[in-house]
């Protein structure tokens, strides 16, 4: 067993730009993309699927252009919640903390479940529980064994994902104009089912409604905010990273839902079947079932691998802080926050029993939180931006001594926080997510409370120390 390190242990600086980047791509191509795209489609049409996604794209450009600039400025891990203490306020900071930490340990509890299902499309008579328990120790392992261990991992993970993207994109197109013949020998549909239910057949509201659920299907850009800490050279690795991880996503995601809507009728998208399998099944893809379970495996284990990494980190932060007990930010020598990610893995078995024991009402409630939690991150950090950079100027440096600047300040910040805003307000209307809301403002609330009662103990009892003396 590795021995720990007193609380002021330093992370290592062993990640590289390629671990930055497929960390970030890991952490957003997953079942978002893979199964939620079939649904927005259903409900906003094919076109508005598109402009929904296009929305989503300049959303996601928008947060990581101020997260660009506080990181680099900054590099700290947990990043998000040192910003939110920082320039909003300590009760803000803790409060996006555990709603981060929420965020990905439920992730790992759902993901954990998803890929004992995965597996047992091939072995029918295992049963799930089993599946959980392997991959819950594997992901673990790459958790504490390194940081590098778990950046080498989670790039060849991503690796997996990036290359079937690329497949489906390149197929998919030629599907599109008539290279590949479909299956059914119906001709080519260029782009006709863009048109033919109408460019929005239910109106602009739909667009509104799916939007939480399209910010969700893109996080994951902002593990670059939490690795920066364990980033050699992070102002020069970290720009880079944000520069490629978005054009990426961009191209992956617009590239990718412009092939699902040109090829899958409104009438026949939805979650019941992936959307990659209907494609690839129009094409004539044999074993095309199996094909997308393996990739939607690694897709799950990716996020899973991520997911714990992030929630460790996130402890440690809050620990680091002082708002948490020490233990949680003692470090190995290896740089590891053993404790810490040992207690996120205990909190995503706990999300992952609810999900088999109570689905239909305890994991339901925290999972509205999670994806609420997202956005309401992308909320702080839009927020920290604007107050860090007028802060700074104020302060009489000048902005060239900024590494890297967000472009067009201060609409930038302004911009993306307004359009998160309007994603949450869109929840309101939908009534499947509306307990989004009515769970995740609550919790929000009750962070906000226990910061108060307990930062108020501690001064109390500071003061009664300084009392006696």
């Amino acid at each position: 067993m590795q021995s720990e390190q007193p609380q002021g242990g330093e992370f290592k600086r062993s990640m590289k730009t390629r671990h930055l980047v497929m960390l970030s791509l890991g952490g957003v191509i997953g079942t978002g993309l893979f199964f939620n795209t079939g649904y927005i489609i259903s409900t906003t049409g094919a076109a508005g699927t598109l402009l929904a996604y296009l929305i989503g794209a300049l959303v996601v450009w928008l947060v990581m252009q101020s997260l660009g600039e506080l990181s680099v400025a900054m590099p700290e891990t947990g990043a998000f919640h040192v910003y939110a203490s920082r320039y909003l306020s300590p009760a803000t900071g803790y409060t996006v903390a555990w709603l981060y930490w929420l965020t990905w340990t439920v992730a790992l509890g759902s993901s954990l479940t998803a890929a004992g299902f995965c597996m047992q499309y091939w072995f029918p008579q295992t049963p799930v529980w089993l599946w959980c328990l392997v991959f819950c120790i594997a992901i673990f392992l790459l958790n504490v064994i390194s940081t590098r261990f778990f950046a080498e991992g989670e790039f060849w993970f991503s690796l997996i994902k990036v290359i079937t993207i690329l497949a489906f994109i390149i197929l998919g197109g030629c599907a599109v104009f008539g290279v590949i013949p479909l299956k059914d020998g119906t001709p080519a549909p260029f782009f006709h089912n863009l048109t033919a239910f109408g460019w929005l057949p239910h109106g602009v509201l739909p667009i509104l409604m799916t939007m939480v659920a399209v910010n969700f299907a893109f996080s994951g850009t902002e593990l670059i905010g939490i690795a920066a800490g364990e980033t050699e050279n992070p102002q020069k690795v970290v720009p880079l990273a944000i520069r490629t991880t978005v054009a990426r996503l961009i191209i992956f995601f617009i590239g990718t839902v412009l092939i699902l809507a040109a090829l899958i009728p409104m009438d026949q998208a939805g979650i019941v079947k992936s959307p990659f399998v209907l494609v690839f099944e129009k094409i004539g893809i044999p074993w095309a079932a199996d094909i997308i379970n393996f990739v939607i495996l690694t897709a799950i284990l990716s996020a899973a691998n991520s997911g714990l990494y992030a929630s460790g980190r996130m402890l440690w932060s809050l620990s680091n802080e002082g708002t948490l007990p020490r233990c949680f930010a003692r470090l190995t020598r290896r740089g590891i926050p053993l404790f810490a990610i040992s207690a996120s893995m205990l909190g995503g078995l706990l999300a992952l029993c609810s999900s088999i024991v109570a689905a239909d009402t305890v994991y339901v409630a925290l999972s509205a939180i999670s994806g609420f939690a997202v956005v309401a991150v992308w909320l702080s950090i839009c927020a920290a931006h604007y107050v860090f950079r007028r802060r700074y100027l104020r302060e009489g440096h000048s902005l060239a001594e900024l590494k890297y600047r967000a472009p067009w300040f201060p609409l930038t910040p302004i911009l993306g926080f307004a359009l998160c805003l309007l994603a949450c307000v869109g929840l309101a209307f939908d009534p499947e997510q509306r307990v989004a809301l009515w769970c995740g403002l609550p919790f929000v609330a009750i962070c906000y409370g226990v910061y108060w009662l307990t930062q108020r103990n501690k001064r109390e009892s500071v003061k009664e120390t300084k009392h006696a003396v």
